[in-house]
């Protein structure tokens, strides 16, 4: 990317922090990655994928969350608690039998943002696992309570695991 391109980027997310970023990453022809790294940089931090695995125990005990899925085709959503998984046979493998479960490629997994940024009126959090084509594999939201506000005791997990996988400079 030129570097007039990523100023250019730079600057729209700077404007609009709560832009859907795989629509950004499509209109303005960048990855998804490139999109999340040009958000001002108190809204992201960005850790290795090699915490994968890591990351994933660690947000199995955060309680009911939203994955969600984003491809040109579809936007899936799953609301409920992540399974704990374990590495074998090439695989992350989500340890459950019904409700989420199956099989992630955790070592296409090139990077690990956490970003807390105004979305649709409210701040939200997630933590987006980036594959190695610089494409989102699959984004984790922080639950909100009764009010609609970020969970107090899943947004310090978050920030927690944030600051293990992702320490702030």
């Amino acid at each position: 990317m030129l570097s007039t391109e990523l100023a250019d980027l730079k600057a729209y997310m700077a404007d609009n922090p709560g832009a859907v970023v795989e629509d950004v990453a499509r209109e303005r022809k960048v990855t998804p990655r490139a999109v999340i790294e040009a958000l001002p940089p108190s809204m992201v931090r960005m850790g290795g994928g090699e915490h994968f695995a890591a990351a994933m125990q660690d947000i199995s005990e955060w309680g009911e969350v939203t994955l969600i899925v984003h491809t040109d085709d579809a936007i899936f959503e799953f609301t409920g608690s992540i399974p704990a998984g374990e590495v074998g046979r090439g695989y992350f493998n989500l340890m459950q039998p019904k409700g989420l479960h199956g099989h992630l490629r955790h070592e296409r997994c090139a990077g690990i943002a956490f970003v807390e940024r105004p979305f649709m009126g409210k701040v939200s959090a997630f933590v987006a696992f980036v594959n190695a084509d610089g494409g989102i594999m699959f984004k984790v939201f922080v639950g909100r309570d009764e009010t609609r506000a970020l969970r107090a005791d899943q947004l310090a997990r978050f920030r927690q695991l944030a600051d293990r996988i992702a320490p702030a400079f």
